[in-house]
């Protein structure tokens, strides 16, 4: 049986390479996605992003009883500041992962906060791209 993972991205990580890459890097996603998927392909990885808060929840919806083993979750500031996203992950009996690129403890006060935290399975942060693959073999050890 194929594992199945669905990686849901938040708001502006769609212009990863272009957004402050001192912070996020000079890749885009969709370059890194394919080298996951390369790295993995024996699982399937799905992929989805959005800047708009009520899309993330409803494919959390979708994706947390539909048969998905594992997500992994980049909310971006929706991280901490989205308290419908945590009811949301906490509705759901699919396990989340929380990712971030950056180590978002060293950054500014506002992002030391998340509000999705308590209801995820775990948190990943600080490891750039890296972050995801680090998640993925979490997610394949659940």
């Amino acid at each position: 049986m194929t594992t199945k993972i669905i990686i849901i991205n938040g708001p502006n990580l769609n212009l990863l390479g272009v957004r402050e890459p001192d912070i996020y890097g000079h890749s885009n996603f969709e370059d890194y996605l394919a080298q996951l998927r390369g790295q993995y392909s024996d699982v399937d990885i799905e992929y989805f992003q959005s800047n708009h808060e009520g899309a993330i929840i409803d494919k959390l919806h979708e994706k947390g009883f539909s048969g998905c083993d594992a997500i992994i979750l980049n909310a971006g500031a929706y991280t901490h500041t989205s308290l419908a996203i945590a009811d949301a992950i906490a509705a759901i009996n699919t396990p989340v992962i929380e990712v971030h690129i950056s180590n978002v403890h060293a950054r500014e006060e506002i992002r030391h906060r998340s509000m999705i935290s308590g209801v995820c399975r775990g948190v990943i942060a600080g490891f750039g791209l890296d972050s995801y693959r680090l998640a993925t073999e979490s997610a394949l050890r659940l």
